[in-house]
């Protein structure tokens, strides 16, 4: 067996799929289906049932996985050894963001490392559902929770202060009259759903979305009322609070990833990477610095 082999065969059997494989490694999706069969051949076993949903792993596959998985922390393991006694940082660097977050703060920073370290392939993934780090679906996860899995280990960068916004001219109307504020539907996440479920109790929406950025858009055309984080809100000259940020809602920004990568030189130069930017932009983050249109002004 050879550990590309293996290490295709892992992608497939993490990612559920064969073009999710090929997606991940960056392959096309012919190479996957071919080294599958070549290792099962060689094996003399199926390791993987097609259906509806995907692939799933046979008793084989499994044993297989477990095998492999081991042999890949090995791996790892070396190279964070090797990787202390070498200069160059180089390597295949998988961090999974949320959408928001890493289209607009974020991105200044991801660029400036892959600047700084061009022989790290960085790649940005982004996603606000839960990543498996144990299963390697990303090497580090930038993360909005107070409950950090125990399991993982990493550094809170940061905490993210979150109030209700409007459009700056829904809101004059809305002042200036006695009609009850419109909501935004929304559904991009637990946190925004569950503020917005409270502060709108009759639920009553006309207007869904489904991602942050979204909202944001939705907002300046004047459509309502809805929970962002600070720093998307106060940067935006379109939008105004409508309340003070309730501390309450505050949440950690954690960069995570899995123990056995504690060691590996590239994670943590991207972890002391995001700690030193992330200093110069904790007012933003908590909400302390005034809105951009009022920012403007003072200059």
């Amino acid at each position: 067996m050879h550990w590309d082999d293996l290490r295709i065969f892992l992608a497939v059997a993490r990612e559920g799929s064969i073009s999710g494989a090929a997606k991940r490694l960056n392959v096309q999706h012919s190479t996957v289906s071919r080294r599958l069969l070549v290792l099962e051949k060689s094996l003399g076993t199926r390791l993987l049932n097609r259906k509806k949903s995907g692939y799933a792993l046979t008793s084989a596959g499994e044993e297989l996985k477990h095998s492999a998985t081991r042999i890949e922390m090995e791996i790892l393991d070396f190279e964070g050894t090797m990787g202390n006694q070498d200069c160059l940082l180089a390597g295949e660097l998988h961090v999974s963001a949320i959408n928001n977050m890493a289209s607009t703060v974020l991105m200044p920073m991801f660029a400036s490392f892959s600047l700084k370290n061009p022989h790290i392939q960085l790649h940005i993934e982004v996603s606000n559902k839960y990543v498996s780090l144990a299963e390697r679906q990303a090497d580090i996860a930038i993360r909005l929770t107070n409950d950090p899995v125990e399991t993982l280990i990493g550094a809170r960068l940061t905490t993210i202060a979150s109030t209700v916004y409007g459009g700056s001219g829904y809101l004059q109307h809305l002042r200036g009259s006695d009609e009850q504020p419109r909501w935004l539907g929304v559904e991009c996440c637990g946190f925004h759903h569950a503020w917005t479920h409270k502060a709108c109790p009759d639920h009553r929406y006309s207007f869904f979305v489904d991602d942050t950025l979204l909202t944001v858009a939705a907002l300046e055309q004047g459509l309502g009322l809805a929970y962002l984080p600070c720093f998307m809100g106060d940067s935006n000259a379109d939008l105004e609070r409508f309340t003070d940020p309730d501390p309450q809602l505050d949440l950690g920004l954690w960069l995570l990833y899995h123990p056995d990568l504690r060691q590996t030189r590239r994670v943590v130069a991207f972890r002391e990477h995001m700690l030193n930017q992330i200093q110069a932009q904790i007012p933003l983050f908590e909400g302390r610095l005034p809105r951009l249109a009022d920012r403007s002004l003072v200059g």
